[in-house]
């Protein structure tokens, strides 16, 4: 389905702030508030808008490390690759993770309390695997740009 310049107008706000009423977007967008929920939910059945969650700040729950890692696999076998995607499903430390072309397999986003927590992580869940043949890791320092918006 395509969106037209409301429909953009209405994603954007909601991925700007997720907590704005109907009745703040419609006024926002120029509609009444009736069809201005009629869009929203549409937009929700049709796979648009995935959740709605509040952003909270890291380093204020103390995840002071960020760190991307890249891992390469030994065994490519099917079951492999399902149990390694479903052991990093169950990692709350890992907020997202890519299957990649190149010469790496999997980059995985992981979030820590410290170097300490990090290692931990690494030895304790990733390099315990006997077919992770490889950990390669990135280690953030300072954050320059971090949005969850997308350009619409």
């Amino acid at each position: 389905m395509s969106l037209n310049q409301v429909d953009r107008q209405i994603l954007s706000l909601l991925q700007q702030d997720a907590s704005l009423s109907t009745a703040e977007i419609a006024d926002k967008v120029g509609l009444s508030q009736s069809p201005c929920w009629r869009r929203i939910s549409r937009l929700e059945q049709e796979g648009f808008i995935n959740g709605k969650v509040a952003l909270l700040d890291p380093k204020m729950l103390g995840f002071d490390m960020l760190v991307y890692a890249h891992v390469r696999l030994s065994d490519h076998s099917s079951d492999k690759l399902a149990e390694f995607e479903r052991l990093i499903m169950s990692y709350e430390q890992v907020t997202e993770c890519y299957s990649m072309a190149g010469t790496m397999d999997f980059m995985l986003r992981i979030i820590s309390k410290g170097i300490e927590g990090y290692e931990h992580f690494v030895r304790d869940n990733l390099l315990c695997l006997d077919y992770v043949q490889e950990v390669h890791s990135n280690v953030t320092m300072t954050c320059v740009k971090r949005t969850t918006s997308l350009p619409l």
